[in-house]
């Protein structure tokens, strides 16, 4: 059975070890803060750092170089270079949300992206996770992961402009995610020009008007950017 042993006993390392202990793997142990890590390639085929991205190259510079083990950083933003003092590396990144071993565990093992390069041993990862995978070059790696930002973090800062504006007229967050999803469904089946709709793709500016004078003013700069970003896919729909 392949080895693995992980530096960052985070939610991201436990997940992660909680995943891949199902999938066959004897994860060798979770490296803490304040425990050497010197040794941590030493003795498995693969070492996960599970660590913040500005930690990833110290940490990295602390661990002894092992010709059998490939030294793997889980980040979107980072690069193979701060992997540079390992003969074997690769960068492994879950493009889903981790916010607890268990849920992170279930959602790595259920057909989860992931973005990887380097050593073709991160491949094999993918596939006892069930997974699919994206080869993306360090070049490329801030605008992915800036697309996995907004996909995400800037999808929950709406939606949150969602819960205060529907408080305000006094219906809960609740009934609007259904709408959310079926939204999402679109966008998949039809992509984000076809999948749009409502008043800004109806050129309905009678309403968008109504809209802005029931906003409180703190909402509109939000609602108007989102607007033009909407008013835009309409027009490239159109052409």
């Amino acid at each position: 059975m392949p080895r693995l042993r992980i530096v960052g006993a985070g939610r991201a390392g436990r997940s992660l070890a909680h995943a891949l202990s199902g999938r066959g793997w004897t994860v060798d142990g979770l490296l803490g803060r304040g425990d050497d890590v010197s040794e941590a390639a030493s003795g498995v085929d693969l070492c996960v750092l599970g660590v913040p991205d500005a930690s990833v190259p110290e940490v990295a510079s602390s661990i002894r170089p092992h010709p059998d083990a490939v030294v793997v950083h889980l980040s979107g933003a980072l690069g193979l270079d701060v992997l540079s003092m390992h003969p074997r590396r690769g960068s492994l990144h879950p493009l889903v949300s981790l916010p607890s071993p268990a849920v992170g565990a279930a959602a790595l093992t259920a057909g989860a992206w992931f973005a990887v390069s380097g050593d073709p041993l991160v491949r094999d990862v993918v596939a006892d996770l069930g997974g699919r995978l994206v080869v993306v070059d360090d070049a490329q790696r801030p605008a992915y992961h800036a697309a996995a930002c907004i996909a995400s973090n800037h999808l929950v800062a709406l939606l949150a402009q969602v819960a205060r504006v529907a408080a305000s007229a006094g219906v809960p967050l609740e009934a609007y995610l259904d709408l959310v999803r079926a939204t999402v469904d679109n966008v998949a089946a039809l992509g984000p020009a076809a999948a749009l709709t409502g008043p800004v793709s109806r050129r309905d500016w009678d309403t968008v008007a109504s809209h802005l004078r029931a906003l409180p003013p703190s909402e509109v700069p939000l609602y108007l950017a989102m607007a033009s970003e909407a008013a835009a896919l309409a027009g490239a729909a159109c052409n």
